[in-house]
C-alpha cells in the first residue's frame, strides 16, 4: 500500500523555499573532492542530482576556511575554484528540479596538525576533544588519527572566523545555493563554544549562558546579514555526549539559543539526534520546549523510518525529517518511502574517499 496521503509528501515553505515534500537529505561527509584544493567536481554533481527528489538537500559539511578543515578531501567554500566546483553541483540539482543548501563548517579542535601550516588546531579553550579524525597520508591511505590539544582563539581571531562565515555564505549564494545551514552541532567549533566542557573562557565568549551563546549569535548575525535570515538555518545537537561534550548545562543553553535565533527570524533549526544503537532518546519535554522557544521550521534527523517520520510530523513537534544513510544506497528514497518499496543497503567500505563505486552507482528502482 502506498503512502500517497502521508503528511511527508505534503508541500511546505521553509524560509524563502517552497518544498514539494517534507523529506530532507541530511548532510553526509563523503570525501570525493578533487585534489589539490578540496574542489567539488562533476562526480559530486551527479551524486546530488540523483537525489534531487528530496524536498531539500543539505550538502556535506563544507569548511569555511583552511583553518576550518578537520578531515581529508572534504570540500571548501573559500576559493573561487571551490565556488566554480560547487556551481556544477547546484546547476545539476536545479536542472533535476531540486533545492539545495550548503552546510557551513568550522571543525575547531576536531582536526589534525597536518591541516594547519603552523601545526596548531584552534578552539575556544586548550582542551583535548579526546577524538579522532580521518586523515589521508602521503601513501594515499586514510586513517583515523588522534586530535591534538588545540590552542585557544584570541578575541581578534574569533572576529576573523565570524568574517570567514560571512564570506562563505556570500560565496555559497554566488555558487548557486538556495541558502545555507550553519553547522552548530556534533562537537565542532560553534558547539564547542556552547558547552562548559569545552569552553573554559573567562572573557565575553565564556562563563554565562549569554556569553557561551555569543559566538553562535554573532555567526548567525553575520550570515543572515549577508544573505537573509530566510535563507539561513542552523544544525544543533543538544544530546550528544561523545568528543568530551557531555555538558550538564547544554539543554538550557540550547533553548536560550533557540529563543535568540527566533528573534533573528531564522528559517529553521535542524536537530541532529544521535543515530547509533545505544543513543539516548530525545525526551518529548525538550521537543515541546524547543517548539515554545522557536517559531521557525524544525527538521529532525536520527534513526527515522517512514512510520516514525510521519508520526513526529503529525505530532507537530517537527516539520521535516532528514534521512542520512538511507539516501546513500537509495537515490530515489522519497519514491521508495511513498510506495513502500524495499530499501537497498550501502557498502560501508566506500563511505569516504574513492570514486563512483559506492557513490553514484546505486541504482534507482524502475
Amino acid at each position: 500500500m502506498a503512502l500517497e496521503t502521508s503528511v511527508l509528501f505534503s508541500a511546505l515553505n521553509v524560509g524563502s523555499l517552497q518544498l514539494p515534500n517534507r523529506i530532507v537529505m541530511a548532510p553526509m561527509t563523503r570525501s570525493r573532492t578533487d585534489q589539490p584544493g578540496d574542489i567539488p567536481n562533476a562526480l559530486m554533481a551527479q551524486y546530488y542530482a540523483q537525489r534531487a527528489s528530496a524536498g531539500l538537500l543539505i550538502s556535506e559539511a563544507t569548511q569555511i576556511s583552511r583553518q576550518g578543515q578537520g578531515y581529508s578531501f572534504t570540500p571548501g567554500i573559500y576559493t573561487q575554484q571551490q565556488v566554480q566546483g560547487w556551481r556544477l553541483v547546484t546547476d545539476a540539482v536545479h536542472q533535476a528540479g531540486g533545492r539545495i543548501v550548503l552546510q557551513l563548517w568550522h571543525v575547531g579542535r576536531m582536526s589534525h596538525a597536518s591541516f594547519h601550516a603552523d601545526g596548531q588546531t584552534v578552539a575556544p579553550s586548550a582542551l583535548s576533544p579526546q577524538a579522532q579524525v580521518w586523515v589521508v597520508g602521503e601513501d594515499g591511505v586514510g586513517r583515523m588519527l588522534d586530535c591534538p590539544v588545540p590552542r585557544a582563539l584570541t578575541e581578534q581571531e574569533i572576529a576573523a572566523v565570524i568574517e570567514d562565515y560571512r564570506q562563505a555564505a556570500a560565496k555559497a549564494i554566488q555558487a548557486g545555493f538556495d541558502g545555507v545551514e550553519i553547522h552548530g552541532a556534533n562537537g565542532y567549533l560553534i558547539d564547542q563554544f556552547l558547552r562548559t566542557t569545552s569552553n573554559h573562557r573567562e572573557d565575553a565568549y565564556g562563563g554565562s549562558v549569554e556569553n557561551r551563546v555569543r559566538f553562535a549569535r554573532e555567526v548567525v548575525e553575520a550570515v543572515a546579514g549577508e544573505i537573509g535570515a530566510e535563507r539561513t538555518g542552523i544544525r544543533l545537537a543538544p544530546f550528544i555526549t561523545q568528543r568530551a561534550m557531555n555538558c550538564p548545562e547544554i539543554i538550557p543553553t540550547i533553548l536560550h539559543l533557540a529563543k535568540v535565533l527566533d528573534g533573528k527570524g531564522l528559517a529553521y533549526i535542524h536537530l541532529s539526534e544521535a543515530d547509533w544503537e545505544d543513543a539516548p532518546e530525545i525526551p518529548d519535554d525538550f521537543r515541546h520546549a524547543l517548539r515554545a522557544h522557536f517559531s521557525g521550521r524544525i527538521i529532525v534527523a536520527g534513526k527515522y523510518d517512514a512510520d516514525r517520520a510521519e508520526q513526529i510530523v503529525k505530532s507537530g513537534l517537527a516539520d521535516l525529517v532528514a534521512f542520512g544513510r538511507p539516501f546513500i544506497a537509495n537515490p530515489d528514497l522519497p519514491a521508495r518511502l511513498r510506495h513502500q518499496l524495499p530499501l537497498a543497503s550501502f557498502d560501508p567500505h566506500t563511505l569516504f574517499g574513492g570514486g563512483a563505486h559506492g557513490y553514484t552507482d546505486y541504482p534507482s528502482m524502475a
